[in-house]
């Protein structure tokens, strides 16, 4: 007698139930159902027969057969796995099949030769394939499921060798064994995977009477396993790019609940995986509000939020991004931020670029110190030039920074990505600054190259040119650099053909020009071209608040320039710094900072006072009174000619009645000329016109 396990106790399970109880060479041991109320169950009870919930408390070597009839395909593979290696599993329809057969006994092999038994619900109901033969190997059974997945119709299989339908067939093997094979692979020809039960169907007398196989297709289980192990090796991918990741990243699920992080979140923030994993968002706050609760709740990514982090209050910056797969939202990801590694990496960048000398441009206007409301000004001036073609004229005393604003001023043009060329107007005599300026043509004098040569004007085409001292051009200079302002075209020296260009001039100047219009030594008409618009470079001593700044800044750079490491300047030599005129501006700035550098021991990194050259720190009202003492012998000419000048002016305005346009007549110069001499004299006007 054999034992038997029924798993399932609904409609299948109480029929095999029904049928296996009147069979005495079977012995139900138990049937289970996860529904205590199944039908199944409660007629066991009745009848004495074992029954509960878990399948698992049977299920033991002693157990001959085991009918799975839940129809689950998880629960079927589960006890396939665990049971004993001589217990048969039997699916639900088979077993159903197997108790037809012992009930009707010798009747059924004249029912499976007749059509009304092929059509039976019983068989052509299943998803599983069923293929029978009798003892001769001829198909006596071929349900639907079995010419879906053969791809053979019954008409065509039945009465034929089994052999004939499936080729390789394993069912002749079953009758001349007379033993059952569970779960066998099977390979169609038709690239069908299938999962085969064989069974004989042996009489009471121990007569082979035929064989059936009961069969799965596994084609789907078997990819959708490789889709899970594909799946799986992204995943294995994805994790390994994130770990490898400088960055922090941080991922938590549709909860809020961490799910993910990689070695660098801990290393920024100090926490671990237990510390995280499966902890709310919040778990890493220190200071801030969750960003990933925010985008968990907008849906929308949230980017450049700073925060701190951890136990240590790491300053970070996060940017988080929700995880949405088919318009579900599964979470978000969260990518942190080391500030103290953006801000060293900027420090870096800055230095770096200060290393740099080969660009044309050297300079920006980042690179322009100065915080006082003069230098601001000038600043915005130049920015403003900047964004128009309009010629630029750069005002101010010798050192005060007019080459750096004309790097900065192209370096914030639309011209940033071609030439900037430099000409020192006063360094070069007349001809060879001409020819440097426009060019020459072959043989235009003595010593020319062959085939001439092109200009700085035609080498900046497109570009911008810096004229420096643009006060000591010749008479014939400036008529060529006035063609070039009016037309845009310039002549080579020795030829006749007009070429035309394309250059934004940046002039500057520490000279009195409207002085050399008046004396002759500067054309008028090129002036007015250069002055569209003047910026006025405010002198170091006019804005001393900025030395702290500068000093700061120039500091650094001589630490470059001379490999020296000198952290800053104290606050008595600052002031001392503060208390001077500065004639030279920041170019005497520079030199002094650099010699005090020089001059300091390696093992000191802070300049104080001694360290300082002698600065003559006398107030400029003090300086006035000095000069005055010295008398009018000790002065030089131009002092002497500029107080000349103004007590002309202030005669012949009074001549005239305080008439300005009458006194410029009388003086013969232009009356802005005169309402400049007017400002520079500090000449008092009240009551004139």
């Amino acid at each position: 007698m054999q034992n038997v396990l029924i798993i399932g106790g609904g409609k299948g399970g109480t029929a095999i139930l029904k049928i296996l109880h009147e069979v005495s060479l079977m012995k139900i041991i138990g049937i289970t159902d996860l529904n205590e109320e199944a039908m199944g169950l409660r007629l066991a009870k009745e009848w004495g027969i074992p029954a509960g919930r878990d399948w698992r408390e049977f299920l033991d070597d002693s157990v001959d057969i085991v009918v799975e009839v839940t129809g689950d395909q998880k629960v079927f593979e589960a006890v396939r796995d665990e049971r004993g290696k001589n217990t048969v599993l039997i699916p639900g329809s088979v077993a159903f099949l197997i108790s037809k057969l012992l009930e009707e006994k010798e009747e059924l092999i004249h029912e499976l030769t007749s059509e009304s038994f092929k059509r039976d619900l019983i068989f052509n109901s299943t998803d599983d394939g069923m293929v029978g033969i009798d003892f001769q190997g001829l198909v006596m059974l071929f349900n639907r499921s079995a010419e879906r997945m053969i791809g053979i119709d019954s008409e065509d299989a039945i009465g034929k060798h089994i052999n004939d339908v499936i080729p390789g067939s394993k069912l002749t093997t079953t009758l001349e064994t007379r033993r059952t094979e569970i779960n066998q692979e099977v390979m169609l020809d038709n690239g069908l995977k299938i999962i085969s039960n064989r069974i004989p169907m042996i009489t009471e007398k121990d007569e082979v009477m035929g064989a059936f196989t009961v069969f799965k297709d596994i084609t789907e289980v078997v990819n959708l396993a490789e889709e899970i192990t594909n799946l799986k090796e992204i995943q294995t991918m994805l994790e390994a790019i994130i770990h490898s990741s400088d960055d922090a990243i941080s991922v938590v699920d549709e909860e809020g609940k961490g799910i993910l992080i990689n070695p660098a979140y801990t290393r920024i923030t100090g926490l671990t995986q237990d510390e995280v994993i499966g902890k709310p968002a919040t778990a890493d706050i220190s200071e801030g509000e969750s960003i990933h609760l925010k985008v968990l709740q907008t849906r929308r990514s949230i980017r450049g939020t700073r925060m701190r982090v951890g136990p240590k209050r790491k300053e970070v910056i996060v940017n988080v991004a929700p995880i949405i797969v088919n318009g579900k939202l599964k979470g978000s990801v969260g990518v942190i931020h080391d500030m103290s590694e953006i801000q060293s990496l900027t420090q870096e960048l800055d230095r770096a670029r200060r290393i740099i000398r080969t660009l044309e441009a050297k300079y920006m206007f980042e690179d322009i110190i100065g915080e006082s409301e003069e230098m601001q000004l000038a600043i915005e001036q130049a920015k403003l030039g900047a964004k128009t073609p309009a010629t630029v004229l750069l005002r101010g005393e010798s050192g005060t920074g007019k080459e750096l604003f004309a790097h900065a001023i192209h370096n914030a043009s639309d011209r940033k990505f071609n030439k900037f060329l430099r000409v020192n107007c006063a360094a070069l005599s007349e001809n060879l600054l001409e020819s440097e300026l426009f060019g020459y043509e072959e043989g235009a004098f003595s010593g020319a190259k062959r085939g001439g040569k092109r200009g700085l004007f035609e080498e900046a085409d497109k570009g911008s040119i810096f004229l420096d001292e643009i006060g000591e051009l010749s008479a014939n200079t400036q008529a060529k650099l006035l063609r070039v302002l009016q037309e845009n075209e310039i002549v080579r020296v020795g030829g006749t053909k007009s070429i035309s260009i394309n250059v934004r001039v940046i002039a500057a100047t520490n000279v009195n020009l409207e002085k050399g219009i008046a004396d002759g030594s500067f054309r008028e008409d090129l002036y007015y071209r250069l002055n569209r618009m003047p910026i006025q470079i405010p002198p170091l001593r006019n804005r001393k608040r900025d030395i702290p700044l500068i000093s700061e800044t120039l500091i650094a750079k001589i630490n470059q320039d001379y490999g020296r490491n000198v952290d800053g300047i104290t606050n008595e030599a600052t002031n001392r710094l503060m208390e001077y005129r500065w004639p030279g501006n920041v170019r005497e700035l520079e030199n002094v900072l650099g010699r005090a550098i020089i001059f300091m021991k390696y093992n000191e990194t802070t300049i104080e006072v001694h360290h300082l050259p002698p600065l003559e720190s006398t107030s400029e009202p003090e300086r006035e009174d000095n000069r005055k003492n010295k008398g009018s012998a000790a002065r030089d000419l131009n002092s002497q000619l500029e107080e000349h000048e103004k007590k002309i002016i202030q005669e012949v305005l009074e001549q005239n009645n305080g008439n300005k346009t009458a006194a410029a007549k009388t003086l013969n110069v232009s009356v802005r000329n005169l309402y400049y001499k007017l400002e520079k004299y500090n000449i008092a006007t009240n009551g004139m016109k």
